[in-house]
C-alpha cells in the first residue's frame, strides 16, 4: 500500500514522496529511507525497489530530495550533499514517529550520490540499524578527475570562481545540463553515456525531472568525499 506523503525538514522547506506499508502487518514494521542519486527523482525507478521491500514485509519512505522533483526549496537543481544528508536523518526522524513503524529498525537506502550519503548517514547517525549503498559516490574529486579532461580542469574551475562572484553581487546561480541532449561534447555534469541513457531514457515516467543544476552543485560535488566516513559505520551497538 502506497500513500503520498510530505514532512518538514529543519529549516521548514517541505520534503514530498511516499511511504510504503506492507499487506497485512500486524504489528510495528521496519523501515528502510531511501532518497535517488545526483538530481533524479523518485519517479527514476525508486518505485521498483519500494515494492520489492515491501512485499518483503518492510515499510518504505521515498522522497525527493530538496530543490527536485515534488519537494520544495529554492533555488531549483541545487545539489548540496551534507544539506542531502541532514534531511536523510530529519526523515528518519519523522519516520520514526509514525504509529505504525519500529523506531529501533530503521534502515538507509541509496544509490550513486545518494550510495555516498547513506555511507556517511550510517557513520553519525547511530539510530540506522543497516545500511545499503549501490554503486555509491565514494570520492568527489576522483570521480569528477575521471568524467572531465584533465586539460579542462583549469577552466571548470574558473567557472566556478566567476559564479561565485556573480552570485556575491546577486546574480542567479550559472546553471548547467545533468546530461547532453544530443551531442556528447556538450557540456554537462555528468557527461557519459550511461547517464545520458538513464536520465532521458526516464523523462516519460518521471515529468518533474529536469536537465539542470546549478553549476556550484557541480562544485560540491568535486569537494564531497563520503569514503572517508567508512571506517566508521562499524561496529555499531545495538
Amino acid at each position: 500500500m502506497r500513500e503520498d506523503i510530505e514532512f518538514p525538514a529543519e529549516d521548514g522547506v517541505t520534503l514530498r514522496g511516499w511511504l510504503y506499508r506492507p499487506e497485512g502487518a500486524a504489528e510495528r514494521c521496519p523501515l528502510v529511507v531511501m532518497a535517488h542519486g545526483y538530481s533524479a527523482t523518485k519517479e527514476m525507478h525508486l518505485d521498483d525497489f519500494a515494492e520489492v521491500f515491501a512485499a518483503a514485509g518492510l515499510g518504505v519512505l521515498v522522497y525527493d530530495n530538496r530543490n527536485l522533483g515534488a519537494s520544495d526549496g529554492e533555488p531549483r537543481g541545487e545539489i548540496d550533499p551534507w544539506q542531502q544528508i541532514r534531511d536523510y536523518r530529519t526523515a528518519i526522524t519523522f519516520a520514526s514517529g509514525l504509529a505504525s513503524i519500529d523506531a529501533d529498525r530503521i534502515g538507509v537506502w541509496g544509490s550513486s550520490y545518494s550510495g555516498g550519503h547513506v555511507l556517511v548517514v550510517a557513520a553519525l547517525d547511530r539510530r540506522v540499524r543497516c545500511v545499503v549503498s549501490q554503486v555509491p559516490l565514494i570520492s568527489g574529486l576522483e570521480n569528477a578527475r575521471r568524467l572531465i579532461r584533465s586539460d579542462q580542469f583549469a577552466g571548470l574551475r574558473a567557472a566556478f570562481d566567476a559564479d561565485r562572484v556573480a552570485r556575491y553581487a546577486g546574480k542567479e546561480p550559472e546553471m548547467i545540463p545533468v546530461v547532453y541532449e544530443d551531442d556528447p561534447a556538450e557540456p554537462a555534469a555528468l557527461p557519459t553515456a550511461d547517464s545520458h541513457d538513464f536520465f532521458i531514457g526516464s523523462r516519460d515516467r518521471a515529468p518533474t525531472w529536469q536537465n539542470s543544476v546549478t553549476l556550484r552543485s557541480v562544485e560540491m560535488f568535486t569537494e564531497y568525499e563520503p569514503g572517508d566516513y567508512l571506517a566508521r559505520i562499524s561496529p555499531t551497538p545495538c
